[in-house]
């Protein structure tokens, strides 16, 4: 049997194993406690009861991203070679990678992995960003695809049940972040009902938006920082009192609100840029500058050489209230999901999430889905305080 990887997008099981037992405090896993900041501020609470008992026998590795359908139906992408040896021994079934939950939290189906006609993502942080672990990133778009994007090049587009469609990029093929056809290690993406194109966060080892057809996967657009052409040189230390790097480092995840506009989380320079869906650059925010920084990663390769203080960021991923407006935006990532109000981002409030790094935007009720550690979570929403908020 293969060794399984013990890593979680490049930090070390002991800083894990740390954060987890810090983070696995009551307060995290019963109240979803809202720290109004300033105004006032959706409340959330966990949801114990969801999901229900995986079937099968089965067992999840970590997980890598959640996302929310048109049906309220959760999917999750998770890593089974992260499963741990022991739990193989004891009789577990590693469940397929991609999973469909129901909204009540029953295992509605269960695919994925490598099949014929395209390349599945692979584990390999041996040179991390160059390489990380292998499932990162899943959609599901308007017309009920899912999507799914991870370490090896590739962004690859299935049906619901699992029937391949599409994939752009080649396997373990890169050019640099002003390259029209290969990506550098992909992380994220959005499907534009209006348009049909699909954007990425490329990513890992690139540092820009690129948008093709959704169909086609025919190339449109591409943008670094501030709607900038990318720049693959050295990169440069982030130093929260100092003026904001120009480039990108690393493009962790990306969102499209209702009204057009582009949300961008560049992790490690703790900040969530805002561009038009052509690249306009419109604003910005920083979100808790003073994460520490050099939190377990390892850089290695020339596109990480002088980045001493990398860390692992606060803006891992974002999502936006089910109100008509989307008048919140909410930001996963330092173990906490951030409250921002989205039309001027102005931090609101924060509740922690027992180590999350990724967060699916608001259900047609308003309720929020994360990663957690080995299963997903639900965080229901509890209506407008004006105060702070507990259970």
């Amino acid at each position: 049997m293969p060794a399984r990887s013990p890593h979680v997008d490049g930090m070390f099981w002991g800083v894990i194993v740390v954060l987890a037992i810090v983070l696995a405090l009551p307060e995290n896993r019963v109240g979803a406690r809202v720290q109004t900041e300033q105004g006032g501020a959706p409340a959330f609470q966990v949801d114990p009861s969801w999901p229900k008992r995986l079937p099968n026998n089965w067992v999840l590795g970590q997980l890598a991203s959640v996302a929310v359908d048109s049906r309220d139906h959760v999917w999750i992408l998770h890593r089974p070679k992260t499963v741990p040896d022991a739990e193989i021994k004891a009789g577990k079934t590693v469940a397929p990678p991609v999973v469909e939950f129901d909204p009540q939290g029953n295992v509605v189906q269960a695919w994925g992995g490598p099949g014929a006609g395209y390349s599945w993502m692979e584990e390999s942080i041996s040179d991390y960003p160059r390489g990380s672990p292998a499932e990162h990133g899943i959609l599901v778009d308007y017309k009920d695809n899912v999507w799914v994007t991870g370490n090896g090049d590739v962004v690859l587009k299935f049906t619901r049940a699992g029937k391949f469609l599409m994939q752009i990029g080649e396997r373990f093929k890169t050019a640099g972040s002003n390259d029209t056809k290969l990506l550098g290690n992909p992380t994220d993406m959005a499907v534009d009902p209006a348009t049909n194109e699909v954007f990425v966060s490329d990513g890992y080892l690139n540092r820009r938006v690129i948008v093709f057809d959704a169909d086609t996967g025919t190339y449109k657009r591409h943008w670094g920082a501030y709607g900038k052409r990318p720049d693959d040189g050295p990169a440069v230390n982030y130093e929260p009192d100092k003026p904001l790097p120009q480039q990108f480092f690393i493009v962790h995840g990306l969102q499209l609100s209702k009204d057009g506009l582009v949300y961008v989380c560049d992790r490690q320079r703790d900040r969530v840029q805002v561009f038009r869906k052509d690249g306009t650059f419109v604003r910005e925010a920083v979100v808790a500058k003073d994460t520490p920084a050099g939190a377990g990663v390892i850089l290695k390769g020339p596109l990480s050489a002088g980045v001493t203080k990398a860390g692992v960021g606060s803006v891992f991923r974002v999502g936006f209230s089910a109100d008509p407006q989307q008048e919140y935006l909410y930001v996963a990532g330092n173990s906490k999901i951030w409250i921002l109000r989205r039309r001027d981002l102005q931090v609101l409030g924060s509740f922690d999430v027992g180590g999350t790094h990724h967060m699916a935007g608001a259900d047609s009720k308003g309720n929020l889905y994360t990663t957690g550690r080995r299963s997903p979570e639900k965080f229901q929403f509890k209506g407008m305080p004006t105060t702070s908020s507990g259970r």
